[in-house]
């Protein structure tokens, strides 16, 4: 079966993260430079060996500046208390090497000079390296914060946008005139055959859905009771068109009914199986739509029979259609939710939803 996944676009990914920390870094090193270079270019006979002693110290520190970058960022989940405790910790380990670094590159400038070794000044150098790296740490933290913010902010953004543009796709199908053909030709079939209780019923369906449809709110979600109950109604109104070849069946737990989800995420998955499935077999074929619960996930299956040619048209790709479901349940459900969907038998189409299991 062919997974459907969609890219992220988050500060931590990869390169980005790489590419924004160094010229961070590079930046906060600089700034640094810049501030403590009037001291250094005081000390020793050649003002050019404490320029290339300090040159070397900031080198040093960028790699520590993104080594520590790495660390804080693996602690992004936890809590800020804990977040500042792990910068002061890395900060003091971190000036306690670079300032032993700094008092041997501070013995090399002063040469043929020998400078002891004092204890006063390594403690002076520790505090004062301990400030600069946790100035970083802090500003890292800070940055990692605001990033998670904005990441969070984007995502339901990008999630009420797609409940909207669903809404519109979905005001859009109900409005579309291939489909208000196909359903009013099989009603005024119906009335010329004198059917006209299956007329009457394929109206109210198709009145009902119409009217259900229009009323629903985007941006909120559904018990999958009332998700069930819409797709019941689309149903109704396809099963009086292929009343000879189409069988629905429906096994939703009991237990499952009040979970949460995002308002008509099947309807394209029962579209596409019965676009695909009834419309273009010649015998009977049956639809199921199940949920079933995996620890803390909800599992969604449509499955439909399939004609051999439709299985062979589909391995090639599964259409815009399902690629819209899977981006919509990954926005909506930043936690994590994939879609799945392809053959499962040689007559057997499957498209598999699965997010996280939210009860009301």
């Amino acid at each position: 079966m062919k997974h459907i996944t969609i890219p992220t676009d988050s500060f931590l990914d990869g390169n980005r993260f790489r590419v924004v920390t160094l010229r961070l870094a590079l930046i906060y090193a600089a700034a640094e430079f810049l501030i403590s270079s009037p001291i250094w270019l005081t000390i020793g006979d050649n003002p050019l060996k404490p320029l290339l002693g300090k040159l070397a110290l900031e080198a040093v520190f960028v790699l520590v500046a993104i080594l520590l970058a790495q660390l804080l960022s693996r602690m992004r989940r936890q809590s800020y208390s804990r977040q500042i405790a792990a910068c002061l910790l890395l900060s003091l380990v971190s000036s306690l090497g670079m300032s032993l670094l700094d008092a041997y590159l501070y013995s090399l400038i002063m040469l043929p000079v020998v400078v002891p070794f004092s204890m006063m000044d390594y403690a002076y150098a520790v505090c004062y390296r301990m400030s600069i790296f946790f100035g970083w740490s802090f500003l890292f933290v800070a940055l990692l914060n605001h990033m998670d913010v904005r990441d969070r902010d984007l995502k339901l953004i990008a999630s009420r946008e797609e409940a909207l543009a669903a809404q519109m796709r979905a005001l859009q199908y109900q409005i579309n005139p291939h489909f208000l053909f196909n359903t009013l030709n099989s009603i005024t079939g119906l009335v010329e055959e004198g059917a006209s209780e299956r007329a009457e019923r394929m109206i109210m369906s198709l009145s009902a859905f119409l009217r259900s449809t229009l009323q629903l709110d985007p941006m909120r979600e559904l018990r999958l009771a009332d998700e069930m109950a819409l797709q019941k109604e689309y149903l109704e109104i396809e099963k009086e068109r292929f009343s000879d070849r189409m069988r629905v069946r429906i096994d939703i737990p009991g237990e499952l009914e009040d979970a949460k989800v995002p308002s008509l995420i099947l309807q394209p998955l029962v579209e596409n199986a019965v676009k695909h499935g009834v419309g273009r077999s010649s015998s009977t074929v049956e639809i199921l739509i199940r949920a079933a619960r995996r620890g803390d996930r909800l599992n969604l299956i449509v499955e439909n029979d399939v004609a051999a040619a439709t299985v062979a048209g589909m391995t090639h790709g599964l259409g815009i259609g399902l690629a819209n479901v899977a981006h919509r349940v990954r926005t909506h459900f930043p936690e994590g939710a994939s879609l799945t969907a392809g053959p499962i038998e040689p007559r057997k189409f499957r498209a598999s939803l699965d997010m996280p299991l939210i009860l009301v």
